[in-house]
């Protein structure tokens, strides 16, 4: 078996272990293994293919596996990882570990939940190895079903609505996407689905007119592209905190990816072509969920606000097609991944406390929950962009490489979304004054317990990554660059 089709074994494996387990105990049990052995693939992958690199193994793709699917369309099971692929699954891994210690205690249904919750993980895991289009597409859509019923049975709130109008509006952007992958395995004469292979048959530019538009926008709905973008705070704040996890830190990523991957790649006239509407629309995300964040008084809703602007800055550097931009968009995505978790994961078990995510009933939480407390602030300081972690490394990447045109619309765009960093520090100290260190609110005694073992490690787990990413980013960086510059090579300015 291809290495990397041990993602897809293990979880079917965790899923059929479920399926046979008796207790919440056995449960448990199944999952937090599984997710261990992930977390210890990724490892060894990362490992794996730093040393490949390192020996000088210059090919575009490494642990390559190609099989015959289905005959007629050509597709093929193809699978194949760079170094884009590697960060991004080491992300999905540690939220998948982190989700699963934060849903310890998951009620009601527990199974069941964990079933749907594999799902995801299996599509989410399957996107970023493939390199064939169609079964890219397949995954995309198992990754984005089980949200429907995860928001729906085990959310909070309006969680009916906010469930149909996640699974509606993100279907929509599929059917767009599917248009677009049909169009370009049409227009390349229908021989082959391989992305690699599909980049050297060149799509004409007159048909990348056509289907640029649609299968960017189509993966773009995923990354919160304005004004596509208002099934993200409804769906975060219902959602159940694993899920809101995995939703924000790794689902949202595929949406830049797929921009990336497929659309910009395999269509770089048209981009180039179409770039400067998508970057005023990128632009407008990034300054107008800073601002949504700021006037929100929930949480969720500020945390999902705030992912909307965060997400808009990867399709913004991508949009930029240079190397320092390109490489800053793929760290904002394993960044922003880690700190939106983060806070997720936080503000989860800080409702499980308090009963409320309302700003304006909470205060003081440092003098009975310091553990929490002060994990909050350092996820708040690591979003506003504090050097030495990994939010600051990723923004700067990013605005230096936005910057280096000398062009007046690009720079004035630039100036545009580092003013999101000035709104971003206003909501983050906003949340830390009032609800950390502000006074403390009648609800907030004493008896309000501290976080637990079970609760601690995913903390802890996620805070060492993002400390891990600020304070050493070189070999990230370098990786992640490697691969980006074979990609980029063709529409680089």
């Amino acid at each position: 078996m291809n290495f990397l089709s041990l993602y897809i074994l293990i979880l079917v494996l965790m899923m059929m272990g479920l399926f046979l387990s008796k207790s919440r105990k056995q449960i448990q049990i199944i999952m937090i293994t599984g997710a261990s052995f992930l977390l210890l693939l990724s490892g060894a992958l990362t490992y794996l293919y730093l040393t490949e690199r390192a020996a000088g193994n210059t090919a575009e793709m490494l642990f390559r596996a190609d099989s015959v699917w289905y005959t007629p369309f050509n597709i093929h099971y193809s699978v194949g990882v760079d170094g884009i692929s590697v960060a991004m699954l080491m992300l999905s891994s540690i939220i998948v570990f982190t989700g699963v210690l934060v849903s310890w205690k998951i009620d009601p249904m527990p199974k069941e939940f964990f079933l749907w919750f594999c799902l995801l993980a299996i599509g989410v895991f399957g996107f970023f190895i493939s390199i064939d289009l169609f079964t890219m597409f397949m995954y995309y859509e198992v990754a984005l079903i089980p949200m429907y019923l995860l928001i729906g049975v085990w959310g909070t709130g309006k969680k009916e609505y906010s469930a149909m109008k996640l699974t509606l509006m993100l279907m929509g952007g599929s059917a767009l996407l599917l248009v677009g992958i049909l169009g370009i395995y049409f227009t390349t004469g229908g021989s082959t689905m391989n992305i690699l292979e599909l980049s050297k048959l060149k799509v004409p530019l007159e048909m990348q007119r056509y289907f640029f538009p649609l299968t960017f926008m189509g993966f773009g709905v995923l990354g919160a592209l304005f004004p596509f973008h208002t099934w993200s705070p409804d769906g975060h704040s219902s959602a159940p905190t694993a899920v809101s996890m995995l939703h924000a830190g790794v689902l949202m990523k595929l949406g830049g990816y797929g921009c990336f991957r497929v659309a910009m790649f395999l269509m770089p006239e048209a981009a180039h072509e179409m770039a400067w509407i998508f970057l005023i629309l990128t632009g407008i995300s990034v300054v107008y969920g800073a601002f949504g964040a700021i006037h929100q008084t929930d949480l969720k809703y500020i945390n999902a606000y705030s992912s909307v602007s965060h997400c808009g800055l990867v399709l913004f550097a991508l949009l930029m097609m240079n190397q320092t931009a390109t490489t800053g968009a793929i760290l904002q995505m394993v960044s922003h991944g880690l700190i939106t978790a983060l806070f997720f994961a936080l503000i989860g078990m800080i409702y499980g406390r308090t009963h409320t995510r309302d700003i304006r009933l909470m205060g003081g939480l440092m003098k009975v929950i310091p553990f929490l407390g002060v994990s909050y602030v350092i996820a708040g300081m690591a979003s506003l962009g504090l050097p030495g972690l990994s939010g600051f490394v990723a923004e700067m990447t990013v605005f230096v490489g936005s910057f280096q045109y000398a062009d007046t619309f690009h720079r004035i765009l630039t100036i545009g979304a580092c003013a999101s960093i000035v709104i971003t520090t206003v909501y983050i100290l906003r949340v830390v004054g009032k609800v950390i260190f502000g006074p403390m609110q009648d609800k907030h005694h004493e008896t309000l317990t501290d976080a637990v073992m079970y609760e601690r490690i995913p903390v802890i787990v996620l805070t060492a990554a993002i400390f891990g990413i600020g304070m050493f980013p070189g070999w990230i960086s370098s990786m992640i660059g490697d691969s980006v510059l074979p990609l980029i090579s063709q529409f680089i300015r």
